[in-house]
């Protein structure tokens, strides 16, 4: 015990130092209340609970980091409140058919925290447990769900080629274009993926990021989306196909077209949300619809609508001019609503208009891309820009020769 009292004195005055370095005799008068006070305050807690200069350091650390995150969310929560009225101010405008105008965008980029980092602390601590990670299912798991539940396995194509072919006659078929097929292709495979490569398992990658998988990276909610509201150009398709074919073929392909109407009718079960098709997606009854995008008939078609929807979506709106690779990618990565709102700007107003108009707060700050590329026209030519590098890898030479 004595010597922790020892100890304990020896640090009092780095302590000191460290709270009050300029309280030297009759200056200590000279300081404000509030700092004599803190002092104190920190120097009671020192002897009462032998804290360390290395903790009141950190507590003092800590105390700037609050005080200069707090600041910064109050600025970021002002600047993302306007972004969000001027977003509902838009879509009200497109609703009542008026013109949009700069005026109807944020104009100004938003802050970016550039105050201390949290400190970390010197104290131990105990490290909450965490619920373990839910895996993320892979080809496998897909698989093995449409032959639990449908009794099916998809038909995988015999090469690459085969798969890209197909893909091909009926992008073509459906008013998609070579250029849009195979530079997004390009941008959202990096120019070499396989009709089967998920994201994270890819150029060298050994887990699974999530499930987005094939030439244009559908995930488990899009299979399900396309299912319920294309269901019917997809079985449209394969009966015709079906009719062209005779003896054994057929068979395979009437019972691959009875999986199919399965699948649809399930998909259709539900409101035709995104939500709702997520639900499904999350579960294993999704995974089976989703191992359709590995069948060499219905995955080029699910691939080929994950594209074409948002063609069709921007014609609807009035939109008739054919969309560039980048801007189709856009209404890809974003949604077609937002994408379209990006895709209908002239040059002159991408330009100047902020990207940020177009994200939550949470999803701008978690994606460098839209940070460095802070407006429409720019973040339309990075995108541009890695579509001409992919373009010139193999797999994308070989995508472009099928057509």
């Amino acid at each position: 015990m004595h010597r922790s009292i020892r100890r304990n004195l020896a640090l009092v005055p780095f302590a000191l130092v460290l709270i009050s370095p300029a309280a030297r005799g009759a200056e200590a008068d000279a300081l404000p209340a509030a700092v004599r006070n803190a002092n104190a305050q920190l120097l009671s807690q020192f002897f009462a609970q032998g804290v360390s200069p290395a903790v009141l350091e950190y507590r003092r650390k800590l105390a700037e980091y609050q005080a200069a995150r707090a600041a910064f969310d109050a600025e970021a929560g002002a600047y993302w409140s306007q972004i969000s009225e001027k977003r509902k101010t838009r879509n009200a405008k497109r609703r009542n058919g008026q013109q949009i105008t700069l005026d109807d965008y944020v104009l100004e980029h938003p802050p970016l925290y550039a105050g201390p980092k949290r400190p970390v602390t010197p104290e131990p601590e105990e490290t909450p447990e965490r619920p373990p990670r839910k895996p993320i299912p892979v080809v496998a798991d897909f698989l093995r769900a449409a032959q639990e539940l449908y009794q099916f396995t998809p038909q995988r194509p015999s090469s690459e080629l085969e798969f890209k072919r197909a893909y091909a006659r009926y992008a073509l078929a459906n008013g998609l274009t070579r250029e849009q097929a195979v530079r997004v292709y390009s941008f959202e495979t990096g120019g070499t993926g396989s009709y089967d490569v998920q994201a994270g398992i890819e150029h060298g990658g050994k887990r699974a990021i999530s499930t987005a998988m094939g030439y244009n990276q559908l995930l488990t909610t899009n299979s399900v989306e396309l299912l319920a509201e294309q269901g019917h150009e997809l079985i449209r398709a394969l009966s015709e196909k079906v009719a062209r074919t005779s003896g054994p073929a057929r068979h395979a392909l009437e019972h691959k077209l009875a999986v199919l109407k399965k699948m649809v009718a399930h998909a259709k079960s539900v409101p035709d949300t995104w939500s709702e098709h997520e639900k499904i997606g999350n579960t294993p009854q999704g995974w089976a619809m989703h191992a359709m995008v590995l069948d060499v008939d219905i995955g080029p078609m699910l691939q080929t609508h994950k594209l074409l929807t948002s063609v069709l979506f921007a014609r609807a709106k009035g939109y008739t001019r054919p969309l560039s690779a980048a801007e189709l990618e856009m209404m890809n990565l974003t949604g077609d609503g937002t994408g379209l709102d990006m895709v209908t700007m002239p040059q002159a107003m991408r330009e100047k208009v902020p990207t940020s108009n177009f994200f939550q707060r949470g999803g701008y700050e978690r994606n460098p891309v839209a940070i460095r590329h802070n407006t429409v026209a720019k973040l339309l030519a990075v995108t541009d820009d890695r579509m001409d590098v992919n373009s010139g890898k193999p797999g994308a030479r070989e995508l472009a020769a099928a057509f």
